[in-house]
């Protein structure tokens, strides 16, 4: 993998006091080579098939828009291609995240869906981290995040993941906050023929998928198809919410100690076809009776399971010729996005609230979302300068919600927020009036301007500004700037400033008949301020260096305060500030051992309680070894140590604790052609990982425990 500020590539460098050789020696190195040819060949097979792992990773499109070299990109930016995600053996984006510099894959307690942490930005559902799939947003109106019935994203069809650290909303608007991700799915290139896969390992986990890509014609052609179940491991909660509320009212209704709920099924598909200029994906995504984790009020809840289904359709125009030297792009998306629940919520179980709910505490919020997003892109370049300008316009519609549920809350008085049964605790349809929220429909405008000048030669300038218009919260503008220097032919230095800004959910804006916690139309987006410095210095011809430092200030942090009557309410009152470093290396340290690691350390506070922001690790370190060895046989083992992580304010428990896992990979790569076998193991010491319950950990009060050591089996076969 290579990120932060990239590299050059060193077979394209020559180091200080080197000079071109004359044609005489040339020739007699030409000839030499010749003589010896057979041997040297044999020798660098090893180091072929261990560079194939990690493919080209040499550019990257986000930081900008345009595809530049990563080591020039005015951004702290990874690469992660298709060699590299099937050497470290990740199945989903999860797995692969967990690899870049500064970022970890927390879970959420309601649910366990995935927590992409940058750089010590935490929160419940993570809407501070904007992730695309293939430049278009996959963030739900509802919760702001990808969705709570989530299930994970497999990466046989990925062709490259590119993240960003640090804020992107002069480019990206909404949500690029701490940082984004872009996933970009294969193309026909990509694939190049037929390739059927399977694989299976612990947990009853099994998938099959096939892909196809082809050409006939002008017309190029990609589809993916992939089926998979789990029954999801199985760890225990020692205790939940109910064992507190046991402890209140003198019952026994606790399903703890007891398991976790992890198992799904799911679907995915896409189709990619390009004709000239012209580009249309679609992409389908199922996930169905997906388990509720830990349960979703903090109880344990064997019953309930979420369904949700994706609809993705995007067309693009690009590198339309409008006058010489100015081009045109047009692009469209419609996005289709549902959650439900089939099998309704167990929120307490049977004899929860001294036995008022003989049948427990049953509930299933449901939404139907429907996204339309329009986009021109006009770009020119003369006299050093490349200019970007931008403008769209995004419809964003919640148009359906539907709540079932055997209970209401008190509304007011001593008992507010206490649960009150239905007649007979029945499960009933409540009209929208009286649900947890209403339809509700946002439209924006944006536009934005970018200019990239080479002002000198080793110089380049970045600057841009983006203004939103929301019809929901008003206007928000976002500037960034971005020096870059290639100080010498070994050394790349920038230095970068960016605001960022998120969008209040609508379960933040118009949250209704709860409360508990209630909606706040009147709440503004939370904004970011980063300034961070960055360098890559290429220290030998085998090894790399990168070290990246950054200073934030968060302000406007959406929280709930107390209102009047005891209830919670969304307000702008946060403030965080954080800092932090991330070290990188990379070592070729002989034909085929490759040695890659990184160490990220980061500090944020709470400013308003006046200590640690808490939950994200201050010291996280990661490092991989990958080994060639005989004949088209690859092994790689990955550690990862998760240090450091503090406990909010408010909450008297101790420190979380520390985890180290070792993950094994061993596969053969033969090539395009024929069969491709391999096995991962992970966690292999069957390490205890708990991720962190939220404040003050009454539901949870051990933590969230994470999968212990499996194993994966799986056979690819190229046609």
């Amino acid at each position: 993998m290579v990120s932060a500020v990239g590299s050059a590539d060193s077979t394209t460098r020559r180091g200080p006091g080197m000079r071109p050789v004359c044609c005489a020696a040339q020739s007699l190195i030409w000839l030499m080579a010749l003589q010896a040819g057979s041997a040297v060949a044999q020798a660098a097979v090893e180091e072929d098939e261990l560079a194939m792992a990690f493919g080209d990773k040499a550019s990257i499109s986000i930081a900008t828009g345009n595809r530049q070299p990563l080591r020039r990109a005015p951004a702290v930016a990874t690469v992660i291609t298709a060699e590299e995600i099937a050497a470290m053996g990740a199945r989903d984006i999860d797995e692969a995240l967990e690899a870049v510099p500064g970022v970890h894959v927390s879970r959420s307690n309601q649910g366990f869906p995935a927590l992409y942490v940058m750089r010590g930005i935490y929160s419940e559902f993570n809407p501070q981290t904007l992730v695309l799939l293939n430049g278009v947003p996959l963030t739900t109106l509802f919760v702001g995040n990808r969705g709570n019935v989530w299930g994970g994203l497999p990466l046989d069809n990925v062709a490259r993941i590119e993240v960003i650290r640090g804020p992107g909303s002069a480019l990206y608007g909404a949500d690029a906050y701490a940082g984004v991700v872009n996933i970009i799915t294969k193309s026909a290139a990509d694939v190049a023929g037929t390739e059927f896969g399977v694989r299976g390992g612990s947990f009853s986990t099994y998938e099959a998928w096939i892909q196809h890509g082809g050409q006939i014609g002008a017309l190029k052609a990609a589809a993916y198809l992939r089926v998979g179940r789990t029954d999801g491991y199985r760890r225990t909660i020692d205790r939940d919410n109910q064992s507190f509320l046991d402890g209140l009212f003198g019952t026994r209704a606790s399903l703890a100690p007891g398991p976790v709920n992890t198992g799904h099924e799911g679907v995915d598909a896409s189709l990619a076809l390009e004709w000239s200029k012209l580009q249309l994906r679609a992409s389908y995504k199922l996930r169905d009776k997906l388990g509720t984790g830990a349960g979703a009020a903090g109880a344990l809840d064997p019953v309930g399971k979420g369904r949700s289904e994706r609809f993705l359709t995007d067309l693009s125009w690009n590198d339309i010729e409008i006058a010489p030297r100015w081009k045109l792009d047009l692009s469209a998306s419609a996005f289709h996005y549902s959650n439900e629940f089939p099998q309704p919520l167990q929120l307490f179980p049977p004899g929860a609230f001294g036995g008022a709910f003989p049948q427990g505490m049953i509930g299933a919020p449901q939404t139907w979302e429907r996204q339309v997003r329009l986009a021109a892109v006009v770009s020119h370049s003369s006299n050093g300068h490349q200019w970007r300008l931008g403008i769209g316009h995004d419809d964003l519609d919640m148009y359906r919600t539907q709540e079932f549920k055997n209970f209401s809350l008190v509304p007011s008085g001593p008992f507010i927020g206490l649960p009150v049964p239905t007649p007979g605790a029945q499960v009933v349809e409540f009209p929208v009036a009286e649900s947890f929220v209403a339809p509700h429909r946002r439209r924006v405008d944006y536009v934005y301007v970018q200019d990239e000048w080479n002002f000198r030669r080793d110089w380049t300038l970045t600057t841009g500004v983006r203004h939103d218009r929301y019809s929901d919260v008003g206007g928000t503008t976002n500037p960034r700037v971005a020096l870059v220097w290639d100080a010498s032919l070994d050394l790349t230095t920038k230095l970068l400033y960016g605001r960022a800004f998120r969008a209040p959910s609508f379960t933040e804006q118009y949250s209704i008949n709860n409360p508990v916690i209630r909606g706040n139309p009147d709440l503004q987006p939370e904004t970011i301020r980063t300034l961070e410095a960055a360098l890559a210095w290429q220290a030998g011809v085998d090894l790399q260096v990168n070290l990246n430092m950054f200073r934030y200030a968060m302000r406007d942090i959406i929280r709930t305060t107390q209102a009047s009557d005891g209830s919670a309410v969304f307000n702008n009152i946060g403030s965080q500030r954080g800092r932090g470093a991330e070290l990188e290396a990379l070592w070729q340290a002989s034909r085929g051992l490759r040695l890659s690691g990184h160490y990220a350390y980061q500090r944020s506070i709470d400013e308003d309680a006046g200590r640690d922001a808490g939950y994200a690790p201050r010291q996280h370190l990661w490092a991989r070894a990958d080994w060639s060895f005989r004949s088209g046989w690859l092994f790689s083992a990955q550690a990862n140590h998760v240090a450091d992580r503090r406990r909010a304010a408010g909450d008297p428990r101790s420190d979380i604790a520390d985890y180290t896992t070792l993950d094994l990979v061993l596969r053969n790569a033969r090539g395009k052609k024929g069969w491709e076998l391999g096995v991962t193991v992970r966690n292999l010491f069957n390490a205890d990982v708990r991720e962190p319950s939220l404040s003050p950990g009454i539901a949870y009060p051990n933590d969230l425990p994470m999968a212990p050591r499996s194993v994966v089996l799986q056979a690819i076969y190229h046609l």
